[in-house]
């Protein structure tokens, strides 16, 4: 399946004039770049962020498999690969006006003693079936570790990751759970996902999308005819991602000079630009990528020697 995919979107690059070979080398590009491509690069774009998001994790799945110990249920298994053959004929549909029925035999018969449920529930019962193996005098550490670790996998990709567990992160998430964590606590973006069903070109389709409700946009206080709601967001570090090194070295000042800069267009006070974050007793000073765009719209109008002057820091 995953080699299926980084095929399949090779193909839709050169049939849309891409390029799959970058200039001097002699291999093509990989995976990762593929889905880039295709999800952001117009006239690549070809596909949503819900269909990079399972195509990541069945990509991130297939390297535990190759690379670590990983033990995915059956209903997992089933779920992920169903999902990519639904993508799959999405895509030729769109690309290539052709429909995977014609070139897969018609006849399927899957055979199992449980049948899916909805991917919260599974990940619900799987976590207990988890806690179990990991109470104390439990010898059953590794395998424990082996399942953790492709729930790790989703709950990275939803947040944007692309990395492996590493065995240091399933000693933490293992001790959470005998800490009595709960498994929406310790596994957060697996919430939004939502499986959806439909009858449409092949006999059956699954996707894997994340949870709508009521159409929602954040607005400022005190805007005419806005309810009050409060927001909070899971996962506040991988919002606000970026330190003030990072931020200056994306708008082009020294840390001191950038520093100045947002102090002068009082940034630290709009919460979604900038939030102190607390772990432990160590707090932390971070910014959202969205506070990018008001600072390099702002920085060509500006005075920065007069604000450097206004702002910089003084000696105590």
């Amino acid at each position: 399946m995953d080699r299926a995919f980084e095929l399949l979107l090779k193909s839709i690059i050169i049939n849309r004039g891409g390029k799959i070979r970058e200039r001097g080398k002699k291999e093509t590009i990989g995976f990762e770049k593929c889905v880039r491509k295709c999800l952001s690069e117009e006239p690549l774009k070809c596909i949503s962020e819900d269909q990079a998001l399972t195509i990541q994790v069945i990509n991130s799945l297939r390297d535990a498999a190759q690379h670590h110990l990983l033990d995915i249920s059956e209903q997992q298994l089933y779920i992920y690969i169903q999902a990519g053959v639904t993508i799959i004929n999405d895509l030729l549909i769109a690309e290539y006006d052709a429909n995977l029925s014609e070139f897969m035999p018609e006849r399927v018969l899957p055979v199992s003693t449980e049948h899916p449920t909805d991917i919260i529930s599974l990940f619900e019962h799987e976590f207990n079936d988890i806690r179990e193996m990991v109470q104390p005098g439990s010898r059953k550490q590794i395998q424990a570790r082996a399942k953790l670790r492709s729930m790790a996998i989703v709950e990275s990709s939803l947040q944007g990751e692309r990395t492996q567990p590493s065995p240091n992160d399933l000693k933490r998430i293992v001790q959470d759970i005998q800490d009595g964590k709960d498994c929406r606590d310790i596994f957060p973006g697996v919430s939004s996902l939502h499986i959806s069903e439909r009858d449409d070109g092949i006999p059956f389709s699954l996707r894997i999308t994340k949870r709508e409700g009521e159409s929602v946009h954040i607005v400022p206080e005190g805007t005419p005819g806005a309810t009050i709601v409060a927001v909070k967001r899971v996962n506040e570090l991988g919002f606000y991602n970026l330190g003030l090194n990072q931020v200056s070295d994306k708008i082009g000042l020294t840390p001191p000079k950038t520093l100045a800069v947002i102090k002068h267009l009082r940034i630290q006070a709009n919460e979604e630009f900038f939030k102190i974050i607390k772990i432990g007793s160590a707090e932390y000073k971070r910014y959202s990528q969205k506070v990018l765009n008001p600072l390099l719209e702002a920085i060509p109008e500006l005075d920065l020697e007069r604000v450097w002057e206004e702002n910089r820091p003084r000696r105590r």
